[in-house]
């Protein structure tokens, strides 16, 4: 493992597991509303919310069901709100709300005493005088299946009842009263809910109204709707005498009469599975990014098993890769940048290995599928069938699986052979510099592939820098895999030195330190952005071992990761916020990405430069928006405030492979 240096050893004292939020925190409306926490099933479905209780996303549920392994989901049960009643009968609501009115009631949030993410499982406590009572949650691993656990500590007699908040709608849709009541069918333990979900739990009373206007702050925020109603189901009930008595409610979609174990076991079981994970780091940081590592990877069979069909890596006994939490699927650029760390160094190479060789399945004309949120398989990107074959050379590399290797031997082929030849949107080998070009009118095929109305903000055509470095360390590796197979590598090896010889002559810039694009409809491109690194940090990149241009640290590096462009760029946008045009417009256009602190990180330790304090940041990062994980995006500008979904898998695969990779320098 890394060694870690004083400053690094400082870091993981400012850490703890579990996280813990005061009530000065967890009081603040805006303060306890902005930790997040997730709890995922394993299936590509979730239950996520906030410290204190208050609702700010649409995807705010404690459950939301997945189809499509991920690529389609439905929100179900939004909330269960918990109501005691003292023996003189008086009602204290612990909940807390937001409506259009700009009202917030009940305000729940004021008597909670704290909250713990321990080992990924939320708990809160609320104290109301000398009675305390905790509630926590957690999912049966594979399967749409969550169960809620409230416990009296102190204090008592009491009863509490638990309001059901319902809905069944899309997970980026809304539903309105105006659109029906929903369906609503009573079993001995609780109820169905539209057919989708159904609840369980001790002394349920059939509710039947509808909540008007719930007010989602961070929905507004981001220029989307920000309004839904919710139906009051009903409630379960439990009389707790003493402390130690608990009121155990589960929630299960899909097989609704194969109900789950008891919500107890449930939670014991999560958190005897959590602490086996967290268990293989060699630090309190090691051990987070693990548990948040967990999170992405989930199981096509049981998400098929769950209601879904279909699968974007071809294969249902295979594992796949959620982008991020709450809102993205499966997309294979981010699942094969993210594969070294979620795989290799989350000690899970086995699921690797059948992930690879599911993926490889889904290659046509020589690239692989880009799995789109609909559910549907597209063929529109320019990097991730080069970053596939990366991942395929760090896996044989990590393990010497040269059956591996010799399995996906011919698909290896067949994507030198589309290269060179040319593919889909103009991706070819250009044969008088031997560097690879792609572009297409209306696309961006690279990362930078934010759009507006159709028009790509960076569509970046022509020969982009990381694209190249993609193209020349993909050579190099398959010139490897060759010799492990004792195949003659003379002709690929001949071919990357070709186009690295070329990258070396024409990418280097006096400033920038390299062109971002060569050949470009409007010539070479010297803006100055990070794209740069991946040509200094594969491990066959054509600028390995060379030390990176000082600007492109100056300039780009942050605490939390690297911007897109610089600052003094007259196209920098420092904030990534507002509408989905202006947020889609911001994207990488200075908007700080953490995934590429791997990169930065390779780059200096490649150069035999001290790179150990590139992950400062992450340890005071994972106790500040989605508790335990590393966000998808922030800000340019300090304080680089977080934005895009709080739990992101190349931000946390690449920050995994960083902090516990062994450094050149030890």
């Amino acid at each position: 493992m890394r060694s870690i240096t004083t400053t690094a050893n400082m870091a993981v004292v400012a850490i703890s597991n579990p996280y813990v939020l005061g009530t000065r925190v967890c009081g603040d409306l805006s303060e306890g509303a902005g930790r997040e926490w997730l709890v995922p099933d394993g299936a590509g479905g979730y239950a996520t919310g906030t410290a204190n209780g208050l609702r700010t996303r649409k995807y705010h549920a404690l459950l939301v069901a997945a189809e499509h392994g991920g690529s389609a989901r439905h929100v179900g049960l939004a909330s269960l709100d918990p109501v005691l009643v003292t023996e003189s009968g008086a009602e204290v609501r612990l909940a807390v709300h937001e409506w259009a009115s700009g009202a917030a009631s009940p305000q729940g949030h004021t008597l909670l005493e704290g909250f713990t993410l321990d080992h990924g499982l939320p708990r809160w406590r609320w104290r109301v005088g000398e009675v305390v009572l905790e509630a926590e949650l957690a999912a049966v691993h594979g399967r749409p299946a969550y169960g809620y656990v409230y416990r009296l500590l102190a204090g008592g007699p009491v009863t509490l009842r638990v309001e059901a908040l319902c809905t069944w709608r899309d997970q980026h849709g809304d539903r309105f009263a105006g659109g029906g009541d929903p369906r609503v069918r009573p079993t001995a333990d609780g109820v169905v809910f539209d057919e989708a979900y159904r609840l369980a739990g001790p002394g349920w009373s059939a509710g039947g109204e509808w909540y008007r206007d719930v007010f989602l702050r961070e929905e507004a925020a981001r220029g989307l709707g920000a309004r839904e109603d919710l139906w009051f189901a009903g409630s379960f009930s439990a009389p707790l005498a003493r402390p130690g008595q608990t009121l155990e409610v589960t929630a299960w979609a899909g097989d609704l009469d194969n109900a789950p174990p008891p919500a107890a076991r449930i939670v014991e079981s999560a958190r005897a599975r959590a602490a086996a994970i967290a268990a293989k780091g060699s630090d309190a940081v090691a051990s987070q990014l693990l548990l948040a590592a967990d999170a992405f990877v989930i199981s096509r069979t049981a998400a098929d098993g769950a209601g879904g069909s279909g699968s974007g890596s071809g294969s249902t006994d295979a594992p796949d890769v959620i982008a991020g939490y709450p809102w993205f699927g499966t997309w294979s650029r981010d699942t094969m940048i993210s594969y070294d760390g979620l795989f290799l160094s989350a000690q899970r190479a086995d699921e690797g290995r059948r992930l690879l060789s599911a993926y490889a399945a889904t290659l046509s004309e020589g690239m692989l599928a880009n799995t789109a949120d609909t559910g549907s398989v597209e063929y529109n990107t320019s990097d991730a069938t080069l970053w596939f074959v990366h991942a395929i050379g760090r896996h044989v590399a990590a393990t010497g699986d040269a059956d591996l290797a010799a399995e996906l031997a011919p698909a290896l082929e067949g994507i030198l052979r589309a290269h060179l030849d040319g593919t889909r949107y103009g991706i070819r080998v250009d044969p008088a510099d031997s560097l690879l070009t792609q572009g297409a009118d209306g696309l961006a095929l690279t990362w930078m592939d934010a759009r507006v109305d159709g028009r790509p903000i960076t569509q970046r055509r022509g020969k982009a820098v990381e694209i190249n470095a993609l193209w020349i360390n993909a050579l190099g590796t398959v010139a490897d895999l060759w010799k492990a197979l004792g195949r003659d590598a003379t002709s690929v090896l001949q071919r990357r030195e070709a186009a690295a010889t070329s990258f070396r002559r024409r990418f280097p810039h006096p400033e920038s330190g390299l062109y971002d694009v060569v050949d470009g409809p409007a010539g070479d491109d010297a803006t100055l952005r990070p794209n740069q690194l991946l040509a200094y940090s594969l491990p066959y990149a054509p600028m390995r071992g060379q030390a990176l241009a000082p600007i492109v640290g100056h300039q780009l590096m942050t605490p939390l990761g690297l911007r897109t462009l610089s600052p003094g760029d007259p196209a920098y946008q420092p904030y990534h916020r507002g509408t989905s045009e202006q947020r889609d417009a911001a994207y990488h256009q200075g908007t700080v990405w953490p995934w590429l602190l791997g990169p930065y990180r390779d780059a200096l330790a490649a150069a035999d430069i001290d790179a150990d304090a590139v992950f400062g940041g992450l340890p005071g990062h994972l106790g500040e928006a989605g508790l335990g994980s590393v966000s998808e995006t922030a800000d340019g500008a300090a304080p680089h405030r977080t934005t895009g979904c709080p739990f992101q898998a190349w931000s946390v695969a690449e920050a995994l492979r960083g902090w516990t990779e062994v450094s050149p320098r030890t």
